[in-house]
């Protein structure tokens, strides 16, 4: 059997790539000969490095002709419908695409064509389904929960996510800000650290943040490989996260976080996710459950405070933290992929 996977932002080594190959692995896995479009064979060694995964069985090639000639063809949409040529097409959402004149007389007809629509979230399904008038499957995003533990925590804030602001700003800026505040409160043997690639859309945003962090205890980690980012999930104690911050999901819901890997990672190693409350991170975190969900920065730093000054909740916390993480395990994805969307 062979399959043929499309996805336009590899090089950006965000979670929806992370996405990506994994279902790919899991193709591997079940017998497929899996051929990935790229015009760069070296990114295969770029993206092993990143996600600390092996790809052996995963072809880059320059074009997969739409699927024509395979068995089976999965394609991550840019907000377009393309026309697919395989035997078995699998469309996949990672973005809630909203405004694109989704119900057109074209796209109804290459639709036609696609056996299954597959969204990342229930936050991006309620968008695609309401701007394409379908009735897509939430597939939610792999995490390698058993890569990441707790180890000797240390008093770190963490925040992992790409520093660009060219679709989705992931709000490094507002963390900086309230951390600045937190500090100037009294918690001076604290720090914060921001983690994330630099490869696609970067610009200056990096050195912005370095002026606004000057003089407190902030680190900027960029593009780190798997084994760093292992290691800082490992000793943070706490996991910010702004994405989402300043923006109305319902009028621009491209630029809400539409699931949240990072938290999910950050939850399997222990560290208490403290995030904005919208978008897909509603999915993960249920307030004072197994995280804490704010609304103003200023709440941000209220509810870190009040989980620094309180051990018995931080244990509670982090343990229902872990727990709700293995919903999103490698092994939940692989079975739902085989049980349910492979087949017809």
């Amino acid at each position: 059997m062979k399959a043929a996977i499309f996805n336009p932002y590899l090089d950006t080594l965000g979670g929806g790539e992370r996405y990506t190959l994994t279902f790919a692995r899991v193709l591997v896995g079940a017998g497929y000969s899996v051929d990935l479009e790229w015009k760069d064979e070296g990114i295969k060694k770029t993206l092993e490095q990143r996600f600390g995964m092996n790809f052996d069985g995963i072809n880059i090639i320059p074009d997969i002709k739409k699927g024509d000639g395979y068995d089976l063809c999965f394609w991550v949409s840019d907000g377009s419908i393309p026309i697919m040529h395989a035997r078995r097409n699998i469309l996949h959402f990672q973005v809630p695409f909203r405004g694109v004149k989704g119900k057109s007389l074209m796209n109804k007809m290459k639709l036609i064509r696609i056996n299954k629509i597959v969204c990342n979230s229930g936050f991006t399904k309620n968008i695609i389904d309401k701007e394409f008038g379908v009735d897509s499957v939430v597939l939610y995003p792999p995490v390698d929960t058993k890569s990441f533990k707790s180890k000797r925590k240390e008093n770190i804030i963490l925040y992992v996510g790409r520093f660009s602001k060219i679709l989705q700003g992931k709000g490094q800026e507002t963390l900086v800000s309230a951390f600045k505040d937190l500090f100037d409160k009294g918690f001076q043997e604290w720090k914060l650290v921001l983690a994330g690639g630099t490869e696609v859309g970067a610009g200056n945003f990096v050195e912005e943040l370095k002026e606004l962090a000057e003089k407190y205890p902030v680190e900027i980690i960029e593009s780190p490989d798997f084994i760093t980012l292992k290691n800082l999930y490992g000793n943070a104690k706490i996991f910010w996260s702004a994405s989402g911050f300043g923006q109305n999901e319902n009028e621009t819901p491209e630029k809400m976080e539409h699931f949240g890997i990072t938290v999910v990672e950050a939850m399997s190693a222990g560290a208490i996710p403290i995030i904005f409350n919208g978008g897909g991170h509603r999915e993960i975190v249920e307030d004072s459950v197994n995280g804490l969900m704010w609304e103003s920065p200023g709440e941000l730093v209220s509810k870190t405070v009040d989980l620094i000054k309180n051990t018995k909740e931080y244990r509670l916390l982090e343990l229902n933290a872990k727990k709700k993480a293995e919903e999103y395990s490698l092994f939940s994805f692989e079975n739902e992929v085989l049980s349910s969307i492979l087949q017809k």
